[in-house]
């Protein structure tokens, strides 16, 4: 008989315990790359990579690396994301992938096998994911998801000024935003972990927009784990999150990127940076 597969929710609860909600980032862009004096090709990716996980794995909850800093130098660069994934395998780090895929049918039923299924080398503990097709369109990546205990975050409230067009836009009485939240609710309600499986993802910018729209108090419901990326170079702090996401405060994943790698190539300086921000960070725990 096999064993149960643990929740991607109990695992995330257990590492933000453990470490605190902070979500660093893996986002090797070529000004970054130019920063820390490394070549923008797959040498200077592999080298960037290397140093944040020296600096991130074992010591924080979750980190988020970017796929399309990697997909764009080629299948050279995607084969050092499948080497970021695997090394974040094991180390008491979750991975949290963002390609922010969305798709029908068989598409997205692909698109779940390459980051969720046991097989893929690509896998993730997590992905982010685009609910615009239609939140049921997610479907087969739910469905894998539950299979082999990973999670999902669905955009649900982003921070650029486009999104407003659309996640703030209404039918039949309600925001799109709230139809995602509702979407995810039912996906969490028969978790019984703090943190369930299926987060959202909510601008750390963008506490006005939650309370003028009512989403705070349908945010707490849902028990989704809040990726909430902004701070530092955008501009957001910990205490915008506070004061932003009310009841929700303490699913909120702060994640950063910039405000930290700002701090590298020096390994140690991008871990003392890191150990700062998780203290800062420690503020959101319940």
């Amino acid at each position: 008989m096999s064993t149960p597969v643990a929740t991607f929710g109990a695992r995330l609860t257990e590492a933000v315990d453990r470490f605190g909600p902070l979500c660093p980032g893996i986002d090797p862009h070529a000004s970054l790359l130019s920063d820390w004096g490394l070549s923008d090709d797959v040498d200077g990716l592999r080298r960037f990579a290397d140093v944040c996980l020296e600096a991130y794995a074992g010591r924080v909850a979750v980190v988020k690396p970017q796929s399309a800093f990697f997909e764009r130098h080629g299948s050279r660069g995607v084969a050092v994301l499948e080497d970021v994934l695997a090394a974040l395998r094991g180390s008491g780090t979750l991975s949290l992938l963002d390609v922010k895929r969305g798709d029908i049918g068989s598409t997205m039923g692909a698109y779940a096998d390459a980051y969720l299924s046991e097989a893929s080398p690509l896998r993730a503990d997590a992905v982010t994911v685009s609910p615009y097709l239609g939140f049921g369109s997610l479907a087969p990546a739910v469905d894998l998801a539950r299979e082999t205990g990973r999670g999902l975050f669905v955009l649900a409230m982003t921070s650029n000024p486009e999104g407003a067009s659309v996640q703030h836009a209404v039918r039949d009485g309600v925001t799109v935003a709230q139809t995602v939240i509702d979407g995810v609710t039912a996906l969490n309600a028969a978790e019984s972990t703090r943190l369930a499986s299926f987060g959202l993802v909510t601008g750390a910018t963008i506490g006005k927009d939650l309370a003028d729209l009512g989403l705070t108090d349908a945010l707490a419901t849902s028990r989704a784990p809040l990726l909430a990326p902004g701070l530092g170079a955008q501009g957001a702090t910990i205490e915008d999150v506070r004061r932003g996401f009310g009841a929700a405060e303490s699913q909120v994943l702060p994640a950063v990127s910039r405000g930290l790698l700002a701090a590298g190539p020096d390994p140690l300086a991008l871990r003392a940076a890191t150990d700062r921000a998780t203290q800062e960070a420690a503020a959101l725990r319940p």
